[in-house]
This record gives structure tokens, C-alpha cells and sequence, in this order.
């Protein structure tokens, strides 16, 4: 009796041990192979980013004494607006008015010696009609003697009107409309010598040339209007349009940008060359492009990817990443309208996953 129980209690551990496990939960299964995706679609990419600014005057030039002397007279200061042509500072430099003197006296000395030789050699070719009275060698004499005192007059002549330049050159004068910013001198400085400071400095702010550095990846796109929307310091309520005039087609190594210049209108003199400005401008892709949420980009050391589900296998597909949008990221990649993407994506689901989609 005892071993008829032994041996139907052997059975009957036998028969539980090869009954099999109970499945797994379906829900919970299904819970974790589920992702939600979303149908890929083309939309228009745009953006609109604040960025620092630079401004600065329409032209601006260091106006220098190019000849030795002292200040004899100064018409203007620091913030003085002037005229072009407008007289702002005169020389004194006694040596040049002497030497343009001079200049004068050797010049009407060079055209008095012409006029005696042209008229010796008038004489003397009119009688040279006469045969045998003026040998020919004495006639090519005095008609080389003409032209020699010909030259000497002009070479005067060209002479005078550098000095007369140069004579020009003692009264300083505006070369365009504008302000002046700097004065470096006084009545009685002496000017003109090799590393002195400008005399003055001269701006012209009635336009000014506002520049940006440009990111990369907003370089290639459009931008709205054309213009921008900027703020300053100094005029903190008050948003003024800046219309973009040029770029510099390149972009620079150290900050990967490309410098725009816009111009902004300052009839009023309102802003201040030297000021920092905000800049608000809104970029616009040529084309459209593909536009995900930002969850929908993996990001890791090595690459950016999104999930893409074909067939209920997942795969990962490289992307570039084009303008952020906040919630939204635009993306560049082997990707064609409908793919059905993941979309919060995760390194968790590697390539190759079965999962089940849901929209």
C-alpha cells in the first residue's frame, strides 16, 4: 500500500512539472511592443530668431593734415554738423607760401625767356626766306633754342600747380555731409608729422549699417519682407525696420556665420553708431521640407535618427537637422511622404524591433 502512494506521488510531480507555464499577460505584451507613429508630410520650415547686432555709421573717415604747420584756425568741435566743402580747420605753414611765391616769380621768369625766344626766332625765320641772308645751321640754333625755352616754361608751369596743390592742402575741409565724433587738436598744434592722430573724425549717420552674424543654417533660406525688427538700449519701446542690403558670401571659420548688413534709416539722429541692437528676423525655407516633432529625433553622440516603422520592423534612418521650431524640428534624410515614424523616438527600440503602430 505504502508503495502504490510513493509511486502515484512520483506521477504526480511528473505531470505538474511538464505542464507548461501560463502565457504571459497579453496586455502588458502588447502594451510594449506598441509605438505611436505618425504619417511623414512636406510642410513649409520657418523660424524666427532674435540675434545681436552691430551698428554702424554709413561712412566714417579720419580726416589728416598732409602737410607740416600749425592750427592757425579751427571753425568747428565735437558734434558739430558740417557740409561738404565745409571749412573746418586752416594751416599755417609760412615755408609753403613762400615757395609758392617763388614758384610764381620762376614761372613768369621761364614765360618771359619763351616769349624772347619765340620772338628772336619769328624774326630770324622770316629772314631766312631771303636767300643767303641766315645760314640754315643758325636758324635750327635758335628754333632749338625756342623749344628748349618752351619746355622750361612748361616745366614751371606744372611745377606751380603742384605747389598750388600743396598750398591747397592747408585748408582742411569736409570731403561729405555729416557729424564730427573726434578733435584731436587745438589752435596751435602742430600737424603733419608721420604717426600724429587724426585731426578730426567724420561720420555720416544718417543712414546706418547694421550688421548680424548670420548662424549656418539660416544662410541658405529666405527672409521674410526682406528686412528685419530691432531694438536698442537706448530706445528700448520703439521697434525700427531694417531693410538687408548685402551679404558677405562667406562664411566665417571661428563662429560658422555669415555677416548681413541692412540699412537703417537715422534722418532724425535718433540711433547711436557704436550701439548694440537686437534683431528680430524670421527665415523661411525656399522649398518645403519634412517637418516632425522634436520628440522624433534621437539624438546621441555619434548621430541624429528617427525611428521609421516599415512592415512592423523598426529602423533607424540618419537625418540632418534643419531649422527648430520648439515642438517641431524640420530634417533632412532618406525619407519619402507617408514613412510611418515613430513618434517619440528611443534608443530603447534598436533596429529590427516587431512592434504593432499605432496612430
Amino acid at each position: 500500500m505504502r508503495f502504490l502512494i510513493f509511486i502515484f506521488t512520483i506521477g504526480a510531480f511528473i505531470s505538474f512539472d511538464q505542464n507548461p507555464s501560463p502565457p504571459a499577460n497579453k496586455k502588458e505584451q502588447a502594451q510594449q511592443d506598441t509605438i505611436k507613429t505618425f504619417l511623414l508630410a512636406m510642410d513649409s520650415a520657418q523660424r524666427s530668431i532674435s540675434l545681436p547686432g552691430e551698428l554702424l555709421p554709413n561712412e566714417n573717415v579720419q580726416i589728416r593734415a598732409k602737410v607740416s604747420g600749425y592750427i592757425r584756425k579751427l571753425n568747428v568741435d565735437i558734434g558739430s554738423k558740417v557740409n561738404k566743402g565745409q571749412v573746418l580747420a586752416v594751416i599755417d605753414a609760412p615755408e609753403i607760401d613762400t615757395r609758392l611765391q617763388e614758384s610764381k616769380e620762376k614761372v613768369n621768369a621761364a614765360h618771359a625767356k619763351y616769349l624772347s625766344s619765340k620772338d628772336y626766332y619769328e624774326r630770324i625765320s622770316t629772314a631766312a626766306k631771303a636767300d643767303g641772308v641766315i645760314a640754315p645751321s643758325e636758324l635750327q640754333r635758335v628754333k632749338n633754342q625756342m623749344m628748349a625755352d618752351s619746355s622750361d616754361y612748361r616745366a614751371a608751369f606744372l611745377a606751380a600747380s603742384s605747389l598750388r596743390q600743396t598750398g591747397d592742402y592747408l585748408t582742411i575741409i569736409a570731403p561729405y555731409n555729416g557729424i564730427i565724433t573726434k578733435r584731436n587738436i587745438e589752435t596751435g598744434s602742430f600737424v603733419g608729422s608721420i604717426g600724429d592722430k587724426p585731426l578730426f573724425e567724420l561720420e555720416d549717420n544718417t543712414i546706418l549699417r547694421l550688421r548680424v552674424a548670420i548662424p549656418e543654417v539660416y544662410t541658405s533660406s529666405i527672409l521674410a519682407s526682406n528686412s528685419g525688427e530691432l531694438t536698442t538700449r537706448s530706445l528700448p519701446d520703439q521697434k525700427i525696420r531694417a531693410k538687408l542690403v548685402r551679404k558677405s558670401d562667406i562664411i566665417d571659420n571661428a563662429t560658422r556665420s555669415e555677416v548681413w548688413e541692412f540699412e537703417v534709416p537715422n534722418a532724425k539722429g535718433e540711433l547711436k553708431a557704436g550701439s548694440y541692437a537686437d534683431v528680430r528676423l524670421r527665415f523661411l525655407r525656399a522649398k518645403q521640407s519634412f517637418v516632425v516633432p522634436a520628440t522624433a529625433v534621437v539624438t546621441t553622440l555619434e548621430k541624429k535618427f528617427i525611428i521609421k516603422i516599415s512592415n512592423n520592423i523598426s529602423q533607424w534612418v540618419d537625418v540632418r537637422a534643419g531649422f527648430n521650431m520648439g515642438d517641431k524640428q524640420e530634417i533632412f534624410g532618406e525619407l519619402k511622404e507617408k514613412d510611418t515614424i515613430a513618434i517619440k523616438g528611443t534608443e530603447e527600440f534598436k533596429p529590427g524591433t516587431k512592434v504593432a503602430i499605432k496612430f
